[in-house]
């Protein structure tokens, strides 16, 4: 059975006009009607309230476990990785940013939901285990092999998948679930770093351990020098899973079920790989690092790169039916699928006229990479049943700022080579050597 193919490009001359009946043109937004319990009001409200609730308690927990000063210099050697994760995923989702408030609820929900239910399943499991088996070691051991990563993963993947439920418009393909991923398995490394390091610090307190030979030293070199990307690269597997699921098409329902539940697997079985490594010494835990965590490290970065670049494919591949409809010049296509040209687009707008301008052109190749991606989707089968809604509002908001991001996406297409420009030649028809 073929894919759905989408309605044809409206023609500019035909659309445009529809257009301007539209109280306030360049502020207006699609949206659809929705009830009441679905405003994103209320919404707002609701979530910040659950994740605000659950940072006082397991803070709470975190300072009773390592007293003030240890939980002030947990948090503030725990803080050190996150703006570097933080900043590397937001560099694989230039292509097409998703909303800073999707990243920082993913954020937020793995620093205090999944680790308020991680460490209270935890310890309750934990305990349940050492009573039935009266074996706290073997307790203790099943507890981190075991229960710890499933609980844990479930906890994380919770994040991902409300923001794939109720945030469909932004979670369209493979980055989407790494940077979600990313950002939430980054907020629950948070918190359990300052756990962790707390309570080394505590133990030095207790014991009188300083300098490069304490539990705090160590602690910090294994969980923040050499594996600040462990839980990272765990949830990202399910991120993944996600993110496959939403390049599948609406009719795959099966596919965009087991693809996300085979992805929190694959993050479970890892996470247990590498927390059974501590079972057998340090010569386990360095066999596991250089033999598993570097490689899948290595690979899942290469994935994450190169499904960047295939984004930039699909701008190239899609925007041109939009140019040969008069909605964008020939060259732009060329131009919104170079990050480079895009870049120089926008200082050209901003040397030229101003820092508007650059905005304008932000605005723009923004609005124009989500049109690709849309019709993309539509393509293979996965597109919302609003797409010639949203398609409308995104052509319309091209043209409103055509006039100064076309020549600026124009000069960066020939600057950078996206398209052949004729070379400049000087006219000396005037010019006279001998004359003084």
């Amino acid at each position: 059975m073929s894919n759905p193919v989408p309605s044809p490009v409206p023609a500019r001359d035909a659309e445009e006009p529809a257009f301007a009946g539209v109280p306030g043109r360049a502020q207006w937004r699609y949206r659809p009607r929705r009830a009441f319990w679905r405003s994103k009001a209320v919404r707002a409200v609701a979530v910040i309230t659950v994740l605000a609730l659950c940072a006082l308690v397991i803070l709470a927990l975190v300072r009773d476990e390592t007293g003030t000063e240890g939980f002030l210099v947990g948090l503030g050697l725990a803080v050190l990785p996150v703006p570097l994760l933080m900043a590397a995923f937001r560099w694989l989702d230039r292509v097409e940013p998703g909303p800073w408030k999707n990243q920082l609820f993913a954020f937020a929900w793995g620093a205090f939901a999944a680790a308020l239910v991680a460490l209270t399943a935890n310890t309750f499991a934990v305990r349940w285990i050492a009573t039935a088996t009266a074996d706290p070691t073997s307790a203790d051991t099943l507890g981190a092999t075991v229960v710890a990563p499933v609980v844990e993963e479930s906890a994380k993947a919770a994040a991902v998948l409300l923001l794939f439920l109720f945030r469909r418009r932004d979670f369209t393909g493979l980055i989407d679930g790494v940077v979600v991923a990313g950002f939430t398995a980054t907020g629950f490394a948070f918190t359990e770093n300052i756990l962790y390091l707390g309570r080394a610090f505590g133990e030095d307190q207790e014991f009188g351990s300083s300098g490069l030979g304490s539990v705090t030293a160590g602690t910090f070199f294994v969980r923040i020098v050499m594996s600040p990307f462990a839980h990272p690269l765990f949830t990202v597997l399910t991120g993944l899973g996600f993110g496959f699921a939403a390049l599948a098409a609406r009719r795959r329902r099966i596919r965009r079920i087991l693809l996300p539940v085979a992805g929190l697997v694959l993050a479970m079985g890892m996470h247990a790989l590498w927390n059974g490594s501590a079972v057998f010494g340090g010569w386990g835990f360095i066999l596991v690092y250089g033999m598993f965590m570097v490689p899948a490290f290595a690979l899942l970065t290469w994935l994450a790169i190169w499904s960047r670049q295939r984004e930039l494919r699909t701008i190239s591949g899609q925007l041109p039916a939009y140019a040969a409809a008069g909605w964008l010049s020939p060259a732009e296509p060329l131009a919104l699928s170079s990050m480079r040209a895009r870049s120089m687009a926008r200082a050209f707008a901003a040397r030229t006229y101003g820092k508007p301008a650059a905005q304008a052109v932000g605005e723009y190749e923004a609005f124009a990479t989500t049109l690709a991606f849309l019709r993309h989707r539509a393509e293979r089968g996965a597109a919302e049943p609003d797409f010639a809604a949203r398609e409308q509002e995104l052509l319309h908001h091209l043209w409103q700022r055509k006039a100064v991001a076309s020549p600026a996406l124009t000069y960066a297409a020939r600057a950078t080579g996206q398209v052949w420009a004729p070379p400049q030649y000087l006219d000396y028809s005037g010019y006279n050597p001998y004359r003084s």
